[in-house]
């Protein structure tokens, strides 16, 4: 008998595969300067935002949905929709006609549109990149489960920070970033290595 942990997925013999790109719409999450060039900005985050970028030019030369996710933060403060720390990074900036989902809260389907977008367009799988892993990408994907939507989370175009770990040290930001996807590996995801793991 295997010693080796096997998630539910795994238990229950349905194990998914990455959705492939032609079958979803990309979930671009806080893609915004505040993680990249502001005062939370995260490590590893120019490699994810390339792995995004070469996701949503897959996306968009396949005519695919794209729909991005913006945070929006008070004046002054982290996210201020009014200052270049929350505006979505060049690389992955929306094109006309390209949905931008505004949200206050972690989950991109609290208090937001963003499940009205997708019954609009007949989706009911996404593909998932962002910032950041432990926080808004987790919430979301989570919560896309409970709206009956798939999910496949690009680990390479995401990132997340080191936390505290509450006994005077810190969890490491690639730690946090591996542990968080092995928990939406165990019931939420499926998770895609690398952008080039996508099927198209």
């Amino acid at each position: 008998m295997s010693d080796m942990p096997k998630t539910l997925f795994q238990l229950a013999g349905a194990e998914p595969a990455p959705t492939p790109l032609s079958q979803g719409a990309l979930l671009l999450i806080d893609c915004q300067e505040e993680y990249r060039s502001g005062p939370l900005a995260l490590p590893r985050v120019e490699p994810a935002l390339s792995e995004a970028q070469a996701l949503l030019a897959r996306a968009r030369a396949a005519g695919r949905p794209v729909i991005h996710v913006r945070h929006v933060g008070g004046p002054g403060g982290p996210f201020d929709p009014d200052a270049p720390r929350g505006q979505i990074a060049q690389a992955v900036a929306p094109l006309d006609g390209e949905p931008v989902i505004l949200k206050r809260k972690p989950n991109a389907f609290a208090d937001t549109v963003l499940m009205e977008e997708l019954q609009a367009h007949g989706i009911e799988t996404l593909i998932v990149a962002g910032f950041m892993t432990h926080m808004c990408v987790s919430s979301t994907v989570r919560s896309a489960l409970d709206h009956g939507i798939g999910a496949t989370v690009v680990a390479s175009a995401c990132a997340t920070r080191a936390l505290p770990d509450r006994k005077g040290g810190a969890v490491p930001a690639e730690t946090l970033h591996q542990a968080t996807l092995a928990a939406l590996s165990d019931r939420f995801a499926a998770i895609a290595e690398t952008a080039a793991d996508v099927p198209d």
